[in-house]
Parts: C-alpha cells; sequence; structure tokens
C-alpha cells in the first residue's frame, strides 16, 4: 500500500475545497494513478498560503543523482519518516496533503485470483491523504515529487491490506501543512468512527492496467459467491 488510486476533481474545485492558490495551470481526472503520474497536492508557500501544486509520485530526494528511484519512492512509513535518510527533512520542512476520492487494494481469492477493491469516502467527500514532498532540480529543471505516509490499517481496512494511507480529517490539515514541535502528534492515526464512513467497494480488475482510466473503474460491481470467497472475510 499505497499503489494506485483516483483523484478526479477539477482545479477549481480542488483549490476551494482546500482554500489553496492554484498554480497548476489546470488538472485533469484520473481514475487509477500509478507511480510517477503527475497529480495535485497541496503545500504551502514560502508566504505562508497554501498553493494547489502539480507533483510526481514517487519522492525524489533533492541530494539523489537521478530519478531512477522513484516509483519505489511512493510510500513512506510513519514508523521510521522522521528519521530516514530519504525522507527526514521532508517530513520536517516539507508536508503535503495529497487530495484523492480513494485508493486501490488487491485481495487473493481462494482461486488464486486477485479481486481489486477501492477504499472510499461513502459520501463521496474527498480523503486527504498524508504526503511529503521534495523538489529535485537536476541540471537547474525542477521537479515536484511526493511520498504518501502509510501507517497499519485498523478495523475493515486490515483484512483487505495490512497498511493503509495516513488520512488526514479537515481538522487536521492546518497541523500537518504547519510549522509543528510535536512531529510525533502528526502522525496518530484518524478515529476508528471516522473510518467507518470508508466503504470497501470491489471493482472491475481492469484497474490493474495501468493504461485503462475513466470513472467505470472506480463502479461497484457484483460479486459471484465464489468469487466473494477469498482467504479473508472482508464483510
Amino acid at each position: 500500500m499505497c499503489g494506485r488510486y483516483a483523484t478526479t476533481r477539477s482545479a477549481g474545485d480542488l483549490s476551494a475545497l482546500f482554500e489553496s492558490s492554484d498554480e497548476t495551470g489546470g488538472v485533469g481526472p484520473d481514475f487509477n494513478v500509478a507511480p510517477t503520474d503527475p497529480v495535485p497536492l497541496v503545500r504551502l508557500a514560502p508566504e505562508g498560503h497554501r498553493l494547489l501544486s502539480v507533483g510526481r509520485w514517487g519522492l525524489v530526494p533533492h541530494w539523489s543523482r537521478t530519478a531512477g528511484g522513484a516509483a519505489r519512492m511512493i510510500n513512506a512509513r510513519v514508523e521510521t519518516v522522521a528519521t530516514s535518510r530519504a525522507y527526514a527533512s521532508s517530513f520536517a520542512r516539507r508536508r503535503c496533503l495529497v487530495p484523492a476520492d480513494g485508493w486501490y487494494e488487491w485481495v487473493r481469492q481462494a482461486d488464486g485470483r486477485r479481486q481489486p477493491y477501492f477504499m472510499t469516502p461513502r459520501d463521496g467527500s474527498v480523503l486527504a491523504f498524508a504526503g511529503i514532498w521534495s523538489l529535485w532540480e537536476p541540471a537547474g529543471a525542477a521537479r515536484l515529487t511526493f511520498s504518501v505516509l502509510t501507517t497499519a490499517a485498523v478495523g475493515e481496512l486490515a483484512e483487505v491490506h495490512d497498511r493503509m494511507p495516513l488520512l488526514l480529517p479537515r481538522e487536521r490539515w492546518a497541523s500537518w501543512l504547519g510549522p509543528t514541535t510535536e512531529p510525533e502528534a502528526l502522525l496518530a492515526p484518524p478515529a476508528p468512527a471516522w473510518l467507518a464512513g470508508l466503504e470497501i467497494r470491489p471493482v472491475s480488475p481492469a484497474v490493474g492496467d495501468v493504461r485503462n482510466d475513466g470513472p467505470e473503474l472506480t463502479a461497484r460491481v457484483p460479486l459471484a459467491r465464489a468469487e466473494a470467497d477469498t482467504e479473508m472475510t472482508l464483510f
């Protein structure tokens, strides 16, 4: 987790929701975000206001000689983000919010097939993943990159995967983006009652192909009785 997600709101909608200035020039919907894809994120400008920017998923540390490892840097664990050489400086000074409709995970079934599920708010609201960003400048060509923080999954989410994104309710957005003297408090998981608002939705296996995109990828699909009999009981 998390290796695929969806973010479909327009730049205008996201700017209004996150009370941010838009420097993206416009963003299109992406129902199948994969590592190294360019997607919207919200960060603080040097002047202190929020900016809606476009970053590539997969953090490249500023000291890295190449971007070749970006696809392996899409997630940072809350347990080590403050001490990791690759992530510590970004966690200390460059935190961001990553807007998402939801994220995908795969569950292996008894017959060996893998069934994808889409974790998304039941009320259709936008999620904010906790993220960290870095500016990589090879030969003067600046590239904004980021990672999503992950934490131990809880409740029904743990039956799909043992990790989940660190999700930030609206009341935690300002503290995540701003300076802090208590970094450990930033990494607390959301309350179980808030997580109960998430749906674990079976979706089409078509999402497994990164070339596929469109709203049909997040639509609920029926599961035959045999297909629903997975190695784990989800519901």
